[in-house]
């Protein structure tokens, strides 16, 4: 019984360290939204790679970061931040927008 408590303990510390290695080759780029703008408007980010973003919502209004070419959307609160992963993409532009403030939220994501 000792045995298999010890096996599915190291079981665990194994798939737990498999996932932190995972996690930690995932390349992170910010974006940001001020004023309703996206920062920076264009992301580069890697062909044939699964990317993580994080985007910091500075606005106290809500905004929801959409795209249809990445088929993500994702709402975020005023003065806090959401996570969304994307790829892996293959080279070429895929426009985003704010969907609560479309005229001046646009931005897109360049893969090379």
């Amino acid at each position: 019984m000792m045995s298999s408590v010890i096996n599915r303990v190291l079981a665990l510390i194994f798939l737990w360290g498999v996932t932190t290695v995972v996690s930690a080759q995932t390349p992170e780029f910010i974006i940001e939204i001020r004023e309703h703008l996206f920062y920076p408007s264009e992301l580069k980010i890697p062909a044939g790679q699964k990317v993580k973003l994080i985007i910091y919502n500075r606005d106290a209004t809500p905004e929801e970061f959409e795209s249809y070419e990445l088929n993500r959307e994702k709402v975020i609160v005023g003065n806090s931040q959401g996570i969304v992963f994307i790829g892996p993409l293959k080279p070429g532009e895929y426009p985003f927008f704010g969907e609560f403030n479309p005229k001046t939220a646009q931005g897109k994501i360049i893969v090379e």
